[in-house]
């Protein structure tokens, strides 16, 4: 095996181990980061694969856009949590 080979199987490996641990993890928050990681490594294997406009727009896609919409969306719903929490005890 080559070097470039070891890299490509640790990176599809972190891969599968992102994939698995974003649906297994209880905290949003803490999916919301794994997914992150996912895509940031899914853009270095597009790169890898000699497909650096699938890798760009992984990288501002999956891990820029999608995750800031995502941590907006986070702190909507603890907003929310909190504002009936507030209107409970009164």
């Amino acid at each position: 095996m080559m070097p470039m080979e070891y890299l490509e199987v640790i990176l599809l490996g972190l891969l599968v181990i992102c994939g698995v641990c974003t649906c297994l993890s209880r905290n949003l928050l803490v999916s919301l980061v794994i997914f992150m990681a996912y895509s940031l490594i899914m853009s270095v294997v597009w790169a890898l694969l000699m497909a650096p406009d699938l890798a760009v727009t992984e990288a501002a896609v999956g891990a820029g856009i999608s995750s800031v919409l995502l941590f907006l969306t986070l702190k909507k719903i603890r907003d929310i949590r909190e504002a009936a929490k507030h209107e409970k005890t009164e």
